[in-house]
Formats: C-alpha cells, sequence, structure tokens
C-alpha cells in the first residue's frame, strides 16, 4: 500500500451527510458506509480525528425553533452533534475501532470532556477521536470548530466532506455552468463568497496555515484517495 501522505488529519462531516436520501435522522446504511472508509483510513495508521455538525437532527425540529433565541437555537445544535458523535463512534466500535467522544460541553455521564493533552494522547495510541458539541458556545459554526480542534490538534490538513466534489464557481445544483475549482487561496475564498466553510473557519485556517480539502463524502474511495494524496476535491490554501 502506498504510504499515507498525511500523519494527522482533521475530518470535518456534515449532519445532513447521515441522512443519506431520508428528510432527516441517521441513515444506518449511509453511517456504515462512511465509517467503513473511515476504518480503513485508521487502519493505515493515520491519525484522525473528526468534527460532526448537528443538521440531520436539527433539521427535524427547526420549524419548533422558528423564533427562538439564536443562543438557546445553537446549544440544541450542539446537543444534536452530540448524538451523531455518538452514533458514529458506535458505528466505528462494531467495525472494530476505538473512538472516543470528547464534548465541548460538560455531559459526563455520556461523554467526556474536551482536554487537549488527552484529545492527543488517544490521537498517539490510534484511536480516532470525535469533538463533539463544537466549540461549546453560540453564534459559532461546527466549520469553525473544526478549524479550531485541527490547530489545536497540530492536524496537516481540514478534509472537509460535503455531497459535493469540492469548490465551485456557483451552486452546481442550481447553475450547469458552474466550474470547479483545482485549488483556491483562503482570500479569493472569502471575498467570492463561497459557501463552502463561513468566513471565520476560513479566516482561522489562514491565519494558522492549515489547509482545507474539500471534497464529495459520497464518492467511493474518495477519502482514502485524499489520505494517499492523490489529486481529489478542491485544495484551498494561503
Amino acid at each position: 500500500m502506498t504510504k499515507p501522505a498525511y500523519k494527522r488529519v482533521l475530518l470535518k462531516l456534515s449532519g445532513e451527510a447521515l441522512m443519506g436520501d431520508d428528510p432527516f435522522g441517521i441513515n444506518r446504511a449511509t453511517i456504515e458506509r462512511m465509517v467503513a472508509d473511515v476504518a480503513e483510513v485508521s487502519r493505515m495508521g493515520v491519525e484522525l480525528a473528526i468534527v460532526i455538525g448537528g443538521g440531520n437532527i436539527f433539521r427535524g425540529v427547526a420549524p419548533g425553533a422558528q423564533g427562538m433565541d439564536r443562543a438557546t437555537a445553537d446549544y440544541m445544535g450542539m446537543l444534536a452533534t452530540v448524538m451523531n458523535s455518538l452514533a458514529l463512534a458506535d458505528a466505528m466500535r462494531q467495525v472494530g475501532i476505538t473512538a472516543r467522544v470528547m464534548s465541548a460541553i460538560a455531559i459526563d455521564q455520556v461523554v467526556e470532556p474536551y482536554v487537549r493533552p488527552k484529545a492527543l494522547q488517544y490521537l498517539e495510541e490510534g484511536k480516532v477521536v470525535v469533538f463533539a458539541a463544537g466549540t461549546g458556545n453560540p453564534f459559532f459554526t461546527t466549520d469553525t470548530a473544526a478549524a479550531l480542534r485541527g490547530s489545536e490538534i497540530g492536524a496537516e490538513i481540514v478534509l472537509k466532506a460535503m455531497k459535493v466534489d469540492g469548490v465551485y464557481t456557483a451552486d452546481p445544483k442550481k447553475d450547469p455552468t458552474a466550474t470547479r475549482f483545482s485549488t483556491i487561496s483562503f482570500d479569493e475564498a472569502i471575498s467570492r463568497h463561497l459557501q463552502v466553510m463561513d468566513a471565520t473557519a476560513f479566516a482561522l485556517c489562514r491565519d494558522q496555515k492549515l489547509p482545507i480539502k474539500v471534497f464529495s463524502i459520497v464518492k467511493p474511495g474518495a477519502l482514502k484517495n485524499l489520505i494517499l494524496g492523490e489529486d481529489e476535491g478542491t485544495l484551498v490554501h494561503v
């Protein structure tokens, strides 16, 4: 097997990616397929941390959240990411991969709190670390949490998994003339207002010189290809 191009990576999964073709919630076949890809990368010796969103769960209660205080809604979203993280860790356990869920908000009876030295220890031991509850603060997205945790653990790259295979000039679902970038700078991505990650996440990664690779999580073998350094997705760089 070709040697991995990265030793330590931060994988950002959207909660929506877990839905599959369902309107909300967790699609079992989808999470099993994702975990199979994660397990393959972990067994290659790559130290892997994951940040996952909560949109798949929050979408189910979104109508009732209309008009809700923003901070309250954000805390609900954080709890949704904890649920997704537990599901992800359990699915990994079933395929023989040890995962540890670390939450930015205290839920000691369910998951352990995020402690940076402990997270680094788990990664060095070959465990997959799943960071739950975003940054622990309202008004910040899980994209920003991915940029923050990636910087804290010394990841070499942030892998942003989406349903599209990279960064486009426009939404390819709405604009058939949209073209995909093979590479793009942080400054250009921010100035173009490309809706791939929020501006705070882009700015943090730019300042820390932490590159982002945007790729399709629904494409078979895409994650492995990225880890092996093959041409896949769009590279966002300084």
